[in-house]
């Protein structure tokens, strides 16, 4: 598998300080090498709609990481919204249940068909990377692991209707076990070989590992916005990615 096969796998965090233009910078810097562009709350909270449609005029798909986890009605309304700004994908937190979700889903869906455009793929955060197990004790989750709660979330979503989930690459071969070959995995808490910074992330994966474990995007900010050579950082991951591809019989 080529690296130009793994582009469309790769979203890059827009999750950066400074003023609008030089976030958007990174769209002109990585639009060859990167299949899409995350923005989260940092960026949003920072800049507003006005990023996600920079992004947009300047050729870049968007997902929208805002991780909504409201009452149902309010978490509908903000997925009507999130899909009128033709972003290619957004997410909610799965704790916040099944009735929840399946209002998030008709949502987008009635609005897409409105519109006449795709439905974004929605996507439903299961267990953050920064979590390990002592956090999960902490938060009274005594008697499961980050890994069984996130079989089960993922499972409820899929029920719901969502179309996938953001998990721990440590995860996604019993989230494809447990929810088939058409589910989403998208997989952030990517480190790339060598690196020894993890910051707050946890439950970390290389980009070879992830992509050979069943993610099907990976979502990476730090190790291509934090290197000497970004280009060159991303350029490595793509290759990473193909020959995690090429490793699970992708051809």
């Amino acid at each position: 598998m080529s690296s130009e096969a793994a582009r469309s796998r790769l979203i890059l965090a827009l999750d950066v300080g400074g003023d609008v233009e030089g976030a958007l910078s990174w769209v002109g810097r990585l639009k060859g090498r990167v299949g899409m562009f995350k923005v989260g709350k940092e960026a949003f909270t920072s800049f507003g709609p006005e990023i996600v449609r920079g992004v947009q005029e300047r050729g870049g798909k968007v997902f929208l990481d805002l991780k909504f986890h409201d009452i149902p009605n309010t978490v509908a309304t903000a997925a009507e919204a999130a899909t009128r700004l033709g972003v290619a994908m957004f997410n909610l937190h799965a704790l916040g249940g099944r009735k929840m979700m399946e209002e998030a889903v008709r949502a987008a869906k009635a609005v897409s068909e409105r519109m006449g455009s795709p439905m974004p793929v929605v996507l439903a955060v299961t267990v953050l990377t920064s979590l390990n197990n002592r956090d999960m004790e902490e938060l009274g989750f005594r008697e499961t692991s980050p890994q069984r709660l996130v079989v089960r979330l993922a499972r409820l979503a899929k029920e719901a209707g969502v179309s996938g989930v953001v998990a721990s690459a440590q995860e996604a071969e019993i989230i494809r076990a447990a929810c088939g070959g058409d589910f989403v995995i998208v997989t952030p808490g990517i480190r790339t070989n060598g690196s020894t910074q993890r910051d707050d992330q946890k439950r970390v994966v290389t980009p070879e590992e992830a992509v050979r474990r069943g993610a099907d995007y990976l979502v990476v900010g730090r190790p291509i916005i934090k290197a000497p050579d970004p280009v060159a950082a991303a350029d490595g991951i793509l290759e990473a990615m193909a020959a995690g591809l090429a490793g699970r019989g992708e051809k």
